[in-house]
């Protein structure tokens, strides 16, 4: 396999029609392998940097999938006794039934991110396995949207493509996952995800200052932009 460019074959979860079964059993699933494999403590590290001297935040997530992300965020933000008030924006209608069954304290909405209108901009905007659904060209958009659309910050949680992730996730999802979606889905989001190469040119070609780019374990990029030290009240 070719380990210098994404692949851009896309994924089972991106087609139309896939059951509501198939669907709730590849959120739980995933939702295990962030907690085990480190995924959400990422997103929360990455939140603390953004928000550490906020006693309130509002905090919104595009392509929020099964809301596990923002539930391990909100868990975090208890503990620290912070308010936060919790959005998350999904264009797949089973995705987002899913999670308002799970989490009914959060707000899902079912929307293509790029079209939604927020009533008030949220201090942060973060995205976590959502990228690497997108070309690199469609991204330079993207980050411009989260930057644009937020008042403190933004930052994204997602996978740097390694042989080594790729053969050890193929493996496990092999032996242990239950799901269709996520035994083929895993290793090829793999593929499709990013060199540090890859997000220093469309962190430039998107023009967007003052960025950390971070590698992370277990195979993740965290790339975080802090805009300022504001935030609103929640």
């Amino acid at each position: 396999m070719n380990w210098s460019a994404r692949r851009n074959q896309p994924e089972l979860l991106d087609q139309p029609g896939i059951p509501f079964d198939a669907i709730r059993l590849n959120m739980q699933e995933l939702a295990v392998i962030n907690h085990w494999l480190g995924g959400h403590q990422i997103s929360i590290n990455a939140c603390k940097k953004l928000v550490s001297s906020m006693p309130a935040f509002s905090i919104a997530e595009i392509g929020s999938g099964g809301g596990d992300n923002l539930l391990a965020i909100a868990r975090w933000a208890r503990k620290e006794q912070k308010k936060i008030r919790g959005i998350g924006i999904d264009l797949n209608p089973s995705c987002v039934l899913y999670a308002r069954d799970r989490f009914p304290a959060f707000d899902f909405v079912e929307a293509d991110y790029r079209h939604y209108v927020f009533n008030e901009s949220p201090d942060i905007i973060f995205s976590s396995l959502f990228c690497h659904h997108f070309s690199s060209e469609e991204l330079v958009t993207q980050l411009q949207w989260m930057y644009q659309n937020s008042r403190v910050g933004f930052f994204i949680n997602d996978l740097h493509r390694h042989p080594l992730a790729y053969h050890s996730i193929k493996w496990l999802t092999r032996f242990l996952s239950k799901s269709e979606l996520v035994r083929h889905d895993a290793p090829l989001s793999v593929q499709r995800g990013f060199s540090r190469r890859d997000w220093a040119g469309i962190i430039s070609r998107a023009g967007i200052p003052e960025v950390s780019i971070s590698w992370q374990w277990a195979f993740r990029w965290c790339i975080l932009v802090k805009k300022n030290d504001g935030g609103a009240a929640v």
